[in-house]
Parts: structure tokens; sequence; C-alpha cells
């Protein structure tokens, strides 16, 4: 008698069959210590309809993509297809282990050879590693890349600096300290763009000394760096590195790649740019790629293709930092991109970034009568307002405007960053919405605006619909266990 113990999900790929085995049966006190064995297990004895109606009781306090609009700038929440869902649970896909031998899950690691590939396409880029389980993790391998590659070339202990704009997402300072390396500002012009005069003094004041530099674009405002090509040259040409943040390369995917501005290194997030389900604790996945000087130094194992066809995991790389992640990092979450991936192909590839930015900019002309642009130029896949005036008119916070949008069915918008934005909202639709649902958020938008002006305590002791009112979010960060109480 055989049976089928896992199935390949490629097509004509045939499942491997194993004889079956009989599990041999011994008395319950000979498999486990008198110690815990219960005579009576207190489960409580509930039907099918009471446990399924409290699940989903609780599952519909929360709000998720499938229910609404998620405008989180810089932190793309685009709907997750359901194909990726039927993806994921393919027999080959949802049962094959990283230890049974790679003979057997030849389909398996096809997707991870596929994957890096296609990645590397769309980035630029000579080659990626699947492994890092989420963005920041993926900017920590990138800068240990960094790292590996100038004390290769015998500098690593001169190279010390890692030029971080004052615009940054607030991982790639944490990042590069979690490194090792010393963070140095560049700041941002009045244009919301690096400031060339300031990088080229920090470069000339810090010579010999810089190892990167770390630069998101389009960047956190929501804004194309014009100048990326001068400002990678003028780092190359220093000596460093360039790591692109790749949190925002919802705007770019199909259309334009990182690797030809200029960048060596970079992290993108699965979990975002590609749909895999964002939030509520994972599964994360922040695949890195990188050019041909830092590929020796990419952790092990990277997926292969053998001379004769075949795939493998290769670890044979004497200069390889190591592991960074289990296995070959998180598989599922490669699959669910690799549906993605396969549904929109090359040609339809560069509608993610166009519906991504065109969204982004109608946004951005229907709330400029409302609100102020923080800096009024074409915006990229978000876009940024600073609500100042409206605090100092009616005192009446981004906070407050994030907690009354509560009120009216919406997620609220990333608010008070960046930094450099007095009170700000970022909002990224991206390209997952209708006209239909952005008209509505607009609406909604413009209504508390008018509420801040009409009566301001209105919009100040929001939320009202929420299942839990607003909290006094300084002291209860500051004393968890009272503000619970």
């Amino acid at each position: 008698m055989e049976q089928t113990i896992f199935e390949l999900s490629r097509p004509g790929r045939v499942g491997v069959r194993m004889p079956a085995c009989d599990v041999p049966t011994k008395p319950l006190e000979a498999l486990l210590p008198g110690v815990a064995l219960r005579d009576e297990l207190p489960l409580p004895e509930l039907s099918e309809p009471e446990v399924v109606r409290h699940f989903v009781r609780i599952s519909n306090l929360n709000y998720c993509v499938d229910k609404g609009l998620y405008p989180l700038g810089s932190c793309t929440m685009k709907y997750n297809p359901k194909i990726n869902d039927v993806a994921v649970n393919m027999p080959g896909f949802a049962r094959v282990h990283p230890y049974q031998p790679e003979e057997t899950a030849q389909g398996a690691i096809e997707v991870l050879y596929e994957m890096q590939s296609w990645l590397s396409t769309i980035l630029g880029m000579d080659a990626v590693s699947l492994q890092p389980a989420a963005g920041a993790h993926g900017e920590l391998l990138g800068l240990m890349l960094i790292r590996a590659y100038h004390v290769h070339r015998g500098d690593g202990e001169t190279r010390r600096l890692v030029l971080v704009p004052t615009a940054a997402h607030g991982t790639n300072p944490a990042s590069a300290a979690r490194c090792g390396y010393k963070v140095v500002d560049v700041k941002t012009n009045e244009r919301g763009l690096t400031d060339l005069e300031h990088l080229k003094e920090q470069l000339a004041k810090n010579e010999g000394h810089i190892a990167g530099f770390m630069l998101t674009n389009p960047n956190t405002v929501g804004l194309f760096e014009e100048e990326i090509l001068e400002i990678s040259r003028l780092v190359h040409e220093a000596g460093g590195l360039m790591y692109c943040d790749g949190a925002n390369m919802n705007a770019l995917v199909g259309t334009v790649r990182p690797g030809d501005m200029g960048f060596d290194v970079m992290h993108v997030n699965l979990h975002k740019t590609f749909s895999v389900p964002h939030g509520g604790g994972g599964p994360g996945s922040g695949p890195v790629g990188v050019k041909k000087i830092l590929e020796p130094f990419l952790p092990v194992p990277m997926a292969v293709k053998n001379d004769d066809g075949t795939f493998s995991l290769d670890s044979d790389r004497p200069l390889s930092i190591g592991k960074v992640g289990p296995y070959a990092g998180a598989y599922l979450a490669v699959v669910r991109s690799f549906a993605y991936l396969l549904h929109y192909g090359r040609e339809k590839l560069p509608q993610i970034s166009e519906n991504s930015v065109l969204n982004a900019s109608y946004l951005k002309a229907k709330l400029s009568k409302t609100f102020a642009v923080a800096y009024d130029r074409p915006c990229m896949h978000e876009a940024v307002f600073s609500l100042e005036r409206l605090k100092k008119d009616y005192n009446v916070k981004a906070l407050d405007v994030c907690k009354r949008i509560i009120d009216y069915g919406f997620h609220p918008p990333t608010m008070y960053f960046p930094l450099i934005v007095p009170e700000c909202l970022m909002i990224e639709p991206t390209e997952s919405e209708s006209m239909e649902t952005l008209d509505a958020f607009v609406e909604a938008l413009e209504a508390i605006a008018q509420e801040a002006a009409d009566t301001p305590a209105l919009v100040q002791g929001a939320p009202y619909t929420a299942p839990v009112k607003r909290l006094d979010e300084p002291f209860a960060a500051r004393n968890l266990d009272v503000a619970w109480k």
C-alpha cells in the first residue's frame, strides 16, 4: 500500500510516493509521565455555532483591508487578492517541509529561484536574498552586507559612518546603530528633497569614513529625488555605498528600477509592495537585492538552478555573512507574492505604480482645498499635508482629526511623520482603491475640517463610535498598568 505524503504544485510534477508505515500503539501511561496525566480535562462544552460566532464577533472588532481603506503613508496597505490564499493552500506549498530532501521539493525550490530572479529584474539588482523577515530586518541585512564589503576591502574599521536624511523612516538610523554605525544627518531642503550642498559638506567633512547613504526614493514626503544620479555619484566617489529603503517601492514597480539610480543594495517588502497580508503579527518578508559587488556576502542558502535543470539550496559561499533567518525565509509569503506577480506579468506590472501615483495625486488635488500641502509639487504614491493652521486657529491637532475619522468608518492615516512636517498627515491610498472610496474619504476629512471650525470640542473628544474611547496617550505610554486598569 502506498500513500502520497505531499504533492508538488508545479503543473506536470508528480508527488513522491512512499510506503505507508504503521505507528506502534502504546498505553498512554508509557508515553507520558504520571504528572502529565489527568483523569478529566475541564474543557467547556460548546456547539459549533457558539464557537464560530464568538470568533466572528472578535474579528468584527478589528479594522482590516477587506473592510475598507487603509490610508497609511509609507506603509503600503493594499488589498490582498484571494487567489493568494488559494495558492498558499495548495498541498505542495502548504505541506512542504524545509528539511525534506531537495529532490522531493523541486517545485518549492523553483519558486524561490524564480522569485530571486524576478525581484532582481524588478529592482534592477544582480541577486536577491529572500531570508529577511521584515523591512527593518532587510535594512539590517543590507547594512551587514555593506559592513562585510568594507571589511573585505580592509577599510571596515575606518568607514564607520552612515548618512541618513532628516526625513528618513525611523528604522533607518535604528538599523544603522544596531549594526554598529554612527548616524550622520543629511538635511532636507525647502523643496522636500535631499539638500545636495549639505550632502557635499558631510562627505567632505567625513572623508574616508563614510560607509554608505541610506535613502528612500521616492522619499518620505512622497517626492521623487530629482538629483538621485548626482547623489549616487557623490557617495560612490567618497567610497560609500548607496542603500535604498524600499518601503516606497509601490510607486516604482514596473516603471523605474532603483538599481538604475545607482543604488547598490536595497530591501523590498513583500508584505507591502507585493500584496502579502500586512499586520497582525506577520508573516513579514523583506528580501534584499544587491549589485555584483555585494553578492558574495549574501546569507545562505540561496536557491540555484543546476546544470541538469534541477534546483537546490546552495550554502557553499565562503564569503557569506551566514544566516539571518530560518531556512530560506518566510516561504508562504514568497508564494503569495509569486501568485501576485504571475497575475500581473511583465506587461501589466507598471499598472501597480501608475495607479498608485494616480490615486495619491487625486487625493492631493482634492484635499489641497482643505489642508495645506506640505510640499506643493507632483507627488508619487503618497500625499503629505500639514494641519498646522487647524491647530493654530481652532486648537484641533492632527491626532484629533485622525481620531474623529474613525467615527466616519475609516482607518486613520499616518500622523506626525515625517517629523519635519508640523501636524503632519501622510496619506497613501495605494492602487487598490476606487474613485468612489477616495471621494468618500475626502468628504469625511472635509466634514471634519468644518467641524473643527464650528465645534472644535466635538473633534477634540473623538472617537465616539469605537469600542474603546480615547486614551490619554502620553499617560498611557508611561503608565501601562494603570492605564489598562
